[in-house]
């Protein structure tokens, strides 16, 4: 089982750069960020060229205001929403990056789909163009009050609607369990428009060893489903990363050995 070290929770208060090599050293196959807009893309790039990690994708930016958390489902701030994308498709092709999250943001404007539906179809654009993938990813609304995008079956519509190939979705098992649970079944259900899988105890969000969900068993229940990419750490650690990394190795044990599904 492959895990991927999301350094926007992990490994902080360090250089990106840094933060690569302490989760390389740490033991994951991969790493994701959220918004590394303001780090050296040289120091990047020569960080995951020495540990060999690849970054599975990073998130566009959240906006310039203390309240935005994504610009792209806002009507009257296109231009803005595109600008992040194509600052972030920038970014992620410099450093290789596979993947960007495009952040819809909080609104209940009855425009907001029309106009996520245009934004994500630019940036749909951009991926073909650099072979990249688009992600959205479905919140729960206890954390993201507001938030355009919550529940997955409204990120399976986004994605039925615009019926593009580079379009997938971001299953945070977090988020998920949160609103509507059923993981397993709802995996199964999205698979084929599941670009990426992310995990974190609920509903702490701190380490995937406490909490309502048996990640031991879930993943690899995911894994037997057909997803074959890394698992995204995105938690919140209660001390220090490397402090709290048990889990990591119970994890990869023999399933068989613990019953696992």
């Amino acid at each position: 089982m492959r895990f991927s070290a999301n350094l926007g929770f992990l490994f902080t208060g360090m250089p990106l750069a840094e933060a690569i090599r302490r989760a390389k050293a740490a033991g994951f196959d991969a790493v994701e960020c959220h918004w590394p807009y303001d780090e050296d893309r040289d120091a990047v790039q020569a960080a995951l060229r020495e540990t060999g990690l690849p970054m599975l994708g990073l998130n566009t930016r959240k906006g310039p205001g203390p309240q935005d958390f994504g610009l792209s489902a806002l009507p009257g701030r296109e231009d803005e929403a595109r600008a992040a994308i194509d600052e972030a498709f920038d970014y992620g092709a410099a450093i290789g990056a596979g993947a960007v999250h495009v952040m819809a943001g909080r609104t209940s404007d009855p425009m907001a789909e029309k106009v996520f539906d245009a934004n994500l179809a630019y940036a749909c654009d951009r991926a073909r163009e650099a072979g990249m993938t688009v992600l959205i990813e479905p919140l729960n609304p206890r954390d993201a009050p507001g938030y355009f995008l919550i529940g997955l079956e409204k990120a399976a519509a986004t994605i039925e609607r615009l019926g593009r190939p580079e379009l997938k979705i971001m299953f945070d098992c977090y988020h998920l369990q949160i609103t509507g649970g059923d993981l397993i079944e709802r995996f199964a259900a999205h698979r084929g428009t599941i670009g990426h899988v992310q995990f974190a105890a609920v509903p702490s969000r701190a380490e995937p060893d406490e909490g309502e969900v048996a990640y031991d068993r879930l993943l690899p229940a995911l894994e037997a489903i057909g997803y074959d990419a890394p698992f995204g750490a995105e938690y919140k650690p209660r001390g220090a990363t490397e402090a709290g990394l048990d889990w990591m190795a119970h994890f990869r044990e023999d399933k068989t050995s613990r019953g696992a599904v």
